[in-house]
């Protein structure tokens, strides 16, 4: 998805400074999803959809289809959204946990079978870590003390 975030980016004829800015997240956000240092979230989806809501949402998240959801016989020859909902409507509404109103939407996992290169296709692959377990708590006092706590084994 970094690349298409990308994409996207020099598609708009944007720098990371202006794009972040439109896309109204913290510049060092987006520099962190370019080099690497993280993964882009659903913040950063729906923040994309509502900014560029002509976005496909099914190529922003798993490159499928063309960039742009167009309706091709726009009268004015200016680009409008299908007649389906824009990407940041199809999206679940966050900002309110209990919304009973929000479109509920299912996406389906692409599966291999969906593809006639096995190269379009990438795996996500889960790694089982050891449940990590408490060794030591300190408690540090404004009097410039502390406490340790160590757990019985």
């Amino acid at each position: 998805m970094r690349e298409r975030i990308r994409q996207l980016m020099n598609d708009q004829h944007m720098n990371q400074q202006s794009f972040a800015e439109k896309l109204k997240i913290a510049p060092a956000s987006l520099s962190n999803i370019f080099n690497q240092r993280t993964e882009p979230t659903l913040k950063h989806v729906d923040a994309i959809c509502r900014a560029f809501p002509s976005v496909n949402l099914q190529w922003l998240l798993f490159g499928e289809g063309p960039m742009y959801q167009f309706d091709e016989t726009s009268p004015s020859g200016v680009p409008t959204p299908q007649g389906q909902p824009s990407p940041s409507e199809q999206m679940l509404d966050f900002s309110n946990p209990v919304s009973p109103a929000a479109p509920i939407r299912q996406n389906v996992a692409p599966h291999p079978s969906n593809y006639p290169n096995s190269a379009d296709f990438q795996t996500a692959k889960i790694i089982d870590k050891p449940q990590r377990k408490i060794t030591e708590i300190r408690i540090f006092y404004d009097d410039q003390t502390w406490e340790t706590f160590v757990p019985k084994k």
